[in-house]
């Protein structure tokens, strides 16, 4: 444990809270020069009345974050069969997320979610336990609601401009990823619920393999974690499995409809588009998922600016709903992680040490 507390604490050096920043950042303001060459930004910015509808609409915002964060406070506090108070699960809400905001997507909140249960008095093994359902849910819920979002929508409007060269790009992108998605959640299906020790097997063979040897350790670990798994996950009621996806879904769903949110105060009159605003959600979330930058920063917003643009009018517009996107979406808990993390850190090691 004091090694894997050693190994959080390198996680979040200072400078990998300011890497997103400045790439974020940086993509904003190279968008922001490259519009000025088209339109006056600053125009675009008077012209905003913010009065009390736009204000409303960004206070929704944040209340759909809120929405989020009870999600999957709820979802941890009932894989924890409630031994987490709700002050307990907001905090490991919150540390994950922030994970999230200063890594890879691929890599995400779930890489250390374990030792945040662990700080919050939940075995390191059953925190291991339950981080690979989190993670198990969390696709499952992409795997299920992303082909009745595609169905239910016209393709020319998910994707954005059809015939153009990055409608085709989002598109293939999209069902590539979500085909990489489906497939991950069908072994974790296996290697968690259904033949936790076929997949331990195969595991274990792979990390004979000259290729993966100097992974062999957490590969096999990995095999050991989902036959734990498997063995507390069988025995589980129904229920438990409806509201541990209900919590998954709400705070999925809640984070899509911050764009909402936001589209109804600055851009009223895409009012009938809401569910196409929605379902563009999803697509933009698996694109993401294989962002190499930390927490996506730069090709959200490069990406936010592109997918909605036409549904704005202005690239300039575009661009200043995507700052007020990540603002609530991403900059906040960055800050709030910032925040938290250090006193979190320090507390931690302390209790370690004695």
């Amino acid at each position: 444990m004091r090694g894997q507390v050693s190994d959080s604490k390198s996680s979040f050096s200072f400078w990998k809270v300011l890497l997103p920043v400045a790439i974020g950042l940086g993509v904003v303001v190279l968008m922001f020069v490259h519009d000025a060459r088209k339109e006056d930004i600053a125009d675009i910015w008077k012209s905003i009345n913010f009065d009390s509808r736009i204000i409303g609409c960004v206070v929704a915002g944040f209340l759909c974050m809120f929405g989020r964060d009870f999600g999957l406070t709820w979802r941890f506090r009932a894989l924890t069969d409630r031994k987490l108070t709700w002050r307990q699960a907001w905090k490991v809400d919150m540390l994950c997320e922030f994970t999230n905001c200063i890594t890879p997507s691929a890599v995400g909140g779930s890489s250390l979610g374990m030792i945040f249960l662990n700080s919050q008095g939940i075995e390191m093994g059953r925190a291991t336990t339950l981080m690979l359902t989190t993670l198990f849910m969390d696709e499952l819920f992409f795997v299920i609601a992303c082909p009745f979002v595609v169905m239910f929508t016209p393709a020319a409007d998910i994707f954005a401009s059809e015939g153009s060269s990055f409608s085709h790009g989002i598109k293939y992108t999209f069902w590539i990823v979500y085909m990489l998605i489906a497939v991950w959640t069908f072994i974790l299906f296996l290697g968690i619920i259904w033949k936790p020790l076929w997949i331990r097997k195969v595991l274990d063979k792979i990390s004979g393999l000259r290729w993966f040897r100097k992974w062999s350790s957490q590969i096999q670990a990995l095999g050991a974690n989902m036959v734990a798994t498997s063995k507390e996950l069988q025995s589980k009621p129904f229920g438990f499995w409806l509201e541990v996806f209900c919590g998954t879904a709400l705070s999925w769903t809640s984070r899509y409809l911050v764009v909402n949110a936001l589209f109804w105060g600055f851009i009223p009159a895409d009012d009938k588009y809401q569910w196409v605003i929605l379902a563009r959600q999803f697509v933009i979330w698996v694109v993401l998922m294989v962002s190499p930058t930390p927490g996506g920063a730069g090709l959200s917003e490069w990406l936010f600016s592109e997918y909605y643009g036409d549904m704005v009018g202005t690239a300039g517009m575009a661009l200043i709903l995507a700052v007020f996107w990540r603002l609530i979406t991403y900059y906040l808990y960055l800050l709030i992680g910032a925040l938290v993390v250090p006193s979190w850190l320090s507390k931690t090691i302390d209790r370690i040490r004695k």
